[in-house]
């Protein structure tokens, strides 16, 4: 009996590793193709599209210059793959893409998603998008 406990516990452990070493790296391999198909869908014109956009938007302009003048070393994270990494955890691929196609078709407002977000991230992961954006958006490297 004490053999087959022995057996069952070290199999629990075993499956409990290949199953977080499964999440671990099915998300950084998840935030790799978003990121890579991103970058592919968006070109020059795309993110001047979205720069007039904010140049309208008093709101928007606040948040890209807040962004613009936060200090890096002070983020949890300050590349674009370690913020789709994060969201993938916190939020959830399949509310990301759900959260997509209802902006695309208008069912969602921007004030919805945003406060989504609020309730799921920190204010400090909340500065890195901000921040990871705006170095994205303006070519800051």
């Amino acid at each position: 009996m004490k053999k087959f406990l022995t057996i069952t516990v070290i199999i629990l452990v075993l499956l409990g590793a290949a199953g977080y070493a499964v999440w671990h790296f099915g998300t950084n391999i998840a935030s790799e193709k978003i990121v890579e198909q991103v970058e592919a869908n968006l070109n020059d014109e795309d993110k001047e599209e979205v720069k007039s956009y904010i140049a309208k938007d008093p709101k928007l302009q606040e948040i890209v210059n807040e962004a613009a003048t936060t200090n890096p070393d002070s983020l949890p994270f300050q590349t674009k793959e370690e913020a789709t990494r994060l969201l993938i955890k916190k939020v959830g691929i399949n509310r990301l893409l759900t959260i997509q196609e209802q902006a695309q078709n208008g069912s969602i407002s921007i004030d919805e998603v945003v406060s989504e977000m609020e309730g799921t991230l920190s204010e400090d992961e909340i500065s890195a998008l901000k921040y990871v954006l705006y170095k994205e958006l303006y070519n800051q490297n």
